[in-house]
């Protein structure tokens, strides 16, 4: 790993290489070696940095559903369907706040109403205390009479996939689709793009190791590690992008190509230019910008009245 390590390309955009100089400025390459309490709040601070104005005339509100929630609606409403977001952050970091303008774009583009869930984080809690609260909403939300769409980046994306397999595997139905932006999949950490891209900017090989341990996921879940399903058949319609560099490129990949072989609607898509937790740089980048665009149309077709 040290020899591809070493050699670890770097992306040519000028917007996303802005966005990692800003980035580095707020959050050191080596912040999980800091006490959670220090990674939570260089964490809040770039996500602050990259804040924008909501969209005009959309409403937001905080409520419990056993954990705290924010509730987006749209000026104009379209869809019936409910968007359901999880954040990513390693299962550490993140929360209500991090994701704010990110869900309140999402919500306006696609005309939806969308939940964000403020799960529980680790290590105070470990798994499966955030599977069991984005779970626990989801069914309340489907419960209530609502289809859903679940949307989650990095970490966000694990938990996304992992409670569409728990749905379908208990046999709750109402999952109208599933959106995973560079998802962690629980690939081989010792081949591909974990290796390829072990020193990536933004996340490394080690960082993913890390996170997996401070979650304490068994090894063999599938849930926790949704590459590790025996069989994808009978999933929902998914759309599934990766940044190119990204030790978390191939996870989305595979994931992708055995949805595809199992009869599974997917839409895959890799951003040539753009790194981890590039929806970030969305305003500053036309990669970023592109990709934003197509994650937003992949949500609004997914939640469309007659379906995908």
């Amino acid at each position: 790993m040290t020899d591809k390590a070493a050699t670890t390309p770097l992306p040519e955009e000028p917007g996303i290489l802005e966005f990692l100089a800003i980035c580095d400025g707020f959050y050191p390459p080596d912040a999980v070696d800091a006490p959670v309490t220090q990674q939570r709040a260089w964490y809040d601070a770039l996500c602050a940095q990259f804040d924008r104005p909501l969209p005009e005339g959309l409403m937001f509100q905080d409520e419990m559903l056993f954990v705290p929630i924010r509730r987006y609606r749209p000026a104009r409403v379209r869809s019936e369907v409910i968007l359901l977001y999880l954040h990513g952050g390693g299962f550490v970091v993140g929360s209500l706040d991090s994701h704010h303008s990110i869900c309140a774009e999402i919500a306006d583009y696609t005309g939806a109403e969308l939940v964000s869930v403020d799960y529980r984080l680790a290590p105070e809690h470990v798994w499966p205390a955030q599977s069991d609260d984005c779970y626990g909403v989801m069914k309340q939300l489907i419960g209530s009479g609502r289809q859903v769409v679940l949307i989650g980046d990095s970490a966000g994306g694990n938990l996304a996939a992992g409670i569409t397999l728990r749905a379908r595997d208990e046999g709750l139905s109402g999952v109208a689709g599933q959106v995973l932006i560079y998802p962690a999949l629980g690939g081989n950490l010792q081949s591909g793009s974990y290796l390829e891209m072990a020193q990536a900017p933004g996340l490394s090989t080690t960082d993913v190791a890390y996170y997996r341990e401070i979650l304490k996921a068994p090894q063999d879940e599938p849930v926790a590690h949704p590459l590790l399903a025996r069989t994808l058949k009978g999933l929902p319609p998914a759309f599934i992008t990766v940044a190119h560099f990204d030790p978390l490129r191939d996870d989305g990949w595979h994931y992708a190509e055995r949805l595809r072989q199992a009869g599974v609607e997917v839409g895959f898509r890799e951003e040539p230019q753009m790194v981890h937790a590039w929806l970030r740089a969305r305003h500053m980048s036309d990669g970023a910008r592109e990709g934003f665009k197509a994650v937003c149309e992949a949500v609004r077709r997914l939640a469309a009245p007659a379906g995908p």
